[in-house]
């Protein structure tokens, strides 16, 4: 086993990276992104596929075991936006390109951030100049379980005649 100071660099900014990528992802307004569960996916994620690459990056036997395990495997919770799905697959782009070089894994986090950044340029600049948003969410962000009750005792027109209300 050798682990050397490129490896525990590489740790550290993985964790900061990950962490960074949270905060920016809350910063554009995505709430899923919050909670324990979700935080924890997105900082582990990263480390746990630096920890496999780094250990199966020599064997080739055990590399093999280790896709036929790790194939088994698989999210119980469904993904509820194309948003979440590509974070997880970022979480663990970070972690392979950690345990490959260091370079690597700058260039990717300073890509998501160049892209994270043009968007939210991209939609101030949508606002402002032409008066339109620039992304359109969904109230449920993919989930159809989702109930919005509202008590009024006026009636609401712009409801009554949505075509997105699907009952009453």
């Amino acid at each position: 086993m050798e682990i050397n100071i490129y490896k525990v660099l590489a740790l550290f900014i993985l964790i900061i990276a990950s962490l960074g990528f949270r905060i920016l992802l809350q910063s554009i307004g995505q709430r899923w992104v919050v909670t324990y569960a979700h935080t924890f996916t997105i900082v582990a994620l990263p480390v746990i596929t630096f920890v496999i690459t780094s250990v199966i990056s020599g064997n080739i036997a055990l590399s093999l075991g280790m896709v036929g395990a790790l194939s088994i495997v698989r999210f119980r919770n469904p993904v509820r936006s194309p948003l979440e799905l590509c974070v997880y697959f970022a979480s663990i782009t970070m972690g392979i390109s950690a345990s490959v070089s260091i370079k690597w894994l700058l260039f990717f986090i300073i890509s998501l951030i160049i892209i994270i950044l043009t968007l939210s340029v991209a939609s101030k600049i949508s606002e402002s100049f032409f008066k339109k948003k620039f992304f359109f969410t969904s109230f449920t962000e993919g989930n159809t379980l989702n109930t919005l009750e509202i008590t009024t005792n006026n009636t609401i027109i712009k409801i009554d005649d949505s075509e997105y209300i699907k009952s009453k």
